[in-house]
């Protein structure tokens, strides 16, 4: 996960690791957040050098590490785990929003008036959201489902509101809460990425980027805000700060095949490379609880790759009850069967048991029937037609 806010931050812990002073460490932390992208010290951090952050930050070598792989049989579920409830997220137009291309990732900068008022502990202020992916051959998703990884998954970063700053709060644990959002491939235009995707090709290369109009963030998010996973883990790009709540939605957003290709093939990262495969593989959870806002007996309907759940309409700015819906919602993550499908399947049975009974009932009659037809006509004296009774 890519944090501009944390750029500078990232310099002083390296610094904090070998020693420096701590009036260094505190004028590396003052200055600008448009700095150099995290990890800037001595060389670029990238995803080819993965085995050496914990050697070059300390942080990434805890026991409290993210991404994971989230085994669903092994969660526990939490009934006070409430729906995350949103609020000020529909940027009006009229207010751009920065978009760039940092040479990890794609950053949309949010504004701080984008809220979580409910579902954690406390609320929390929008900071940015960032994409991981892999390419046309792997997928890209930086958590996991049962061993299970998608074609790429959203992070919307938020910081506690007790704390002026995502910087402040990245050190603090529970400062920093991450929505987590699987991306699946449907076979229709997601007409909300449709605000932000196109932009890609105009922040081609490292460094770039470009003021875009606001748009409605809520529509980037599943329908279901109700059903998601928690547990407590870390940034999953240097610094590795293991101050993060994470929510994880069981439910995905369908992008189109065109779209995938927008995000997977147009970003650059140094040397004119085309940025892929940019995510970090799942870490252990170290005896870590994984919990789920719902019931695994009731969860949802399919498997992850199954057929997606029908397109709804667009949805209301800052609804995040079950009965919104939005076009490119995909479907749950969790497989079992749902209260619906079960009704269905006892109907179907009674249905059948009701069929049949019936066909059994009409058979036995037709062949009571035929039994007493048979008999009457054994009891009937036919004689010859006299030649009175052929007379017309």
């Amino acid at each position: 996960m890519d944090l501009r806010v944390l750029y500078l931050i990232q310099l002083g812990s390296c610094l904090l690791g070998v020693g420096a002073g701590s009036n260094t460490e505190e004028e590396e932390e003052e200055r600008p957040e448009d700095a150099h992208p995290p990890g800037h010290k001595s060389h670029h951090w990238n995803y080819q050098d993965i085995h050496q952050w914990d050697s070059d930050y300390p942080h990434c070598g805890g026991p409290e590490q993210s991404p994971i792989n989230v085994v669903t049989s092994a969660t526990t579920f939490d009934s006070n785990l409430r729906p995350i409830l949103l609020s000020g997220y529909n940027v009006p137009p009229s207010r751009t929003l920065s978009l760039e291309n940092n040479g990890h990732t794609v950053v949309l900068d949010l504004p701080d008036s984008l809220l979580i008022i409910g579902g954690l502990p406390q609320t929390y202020r929008a900071t940015q959201l960032h994409f991981h992916w892999g390419s046309q051959d792997d997928p890209g998703s930086e958590h996991t489902v049962n061993g299970q990884r998608f074609p790429g998954e959203m992070h919307v970063v938020h910081y506690s509101a007790e704390y002026s700053s995502a910087t402040e709060a990245s050190t603090h644990p529970g400062g920093l809460a991450v929505l987590g959002v699987f991306i699946q491939e449907g076979e229709e235009e997601n007409p909300a990425f449709q605000n932000l995707l196109p932009y890609l090709q105009n922040i081609t290369e490292e460094g770039e980027s470009i003021e875009i109009p606001g748009f409605d963030i809520r529509g980037l998010l599943p329908q279901r805000l109700d059903r998601y996973y928690h547990y407590d883990g870390s940034l999953t790009t240097p610094p590795c700060y293991q101050t993060v709540n994470w929510t994880l939605f069981n439910q995905t957003i369908l992008l189109s095949p065109e779209q995938m290709d927008l995000l997977e093939d147009t970003i650059h990262a140094d040397h004119d490379h085309i940025l892929q495969n940019n995510f970090r593989a799942p870490q252990s959870l170290n005896g870590r609880l994984v919990l789920s806002s719902f019931s695994p007996k009731v969860s949802g309907r399919r498997l992850p790759g199954a057929a997606p759940n029908p397109a709804g309409t667009s949805p209301a700015p800052d609804n995040s009850s079950p009965n919104h819906s939005s076009q490119g919602t995909g479907e749950s993550v969790e497989a079992s069967l749902s209260t619906g499908d079960m009704l269905a399947i006892i109907f179907g049975v009674l249905f059948s048991v009701t069929s049949v009974a019936f066909c059994l009932y009409v058979r036995r009659n037709r062949s009571r029937n035929k039994r007493l037809g048979n008999e009457n006509k054994s009891n009937v004296i036919y004689k010859a037609a006299t030649a009175e009774d052929n007379v017309a």
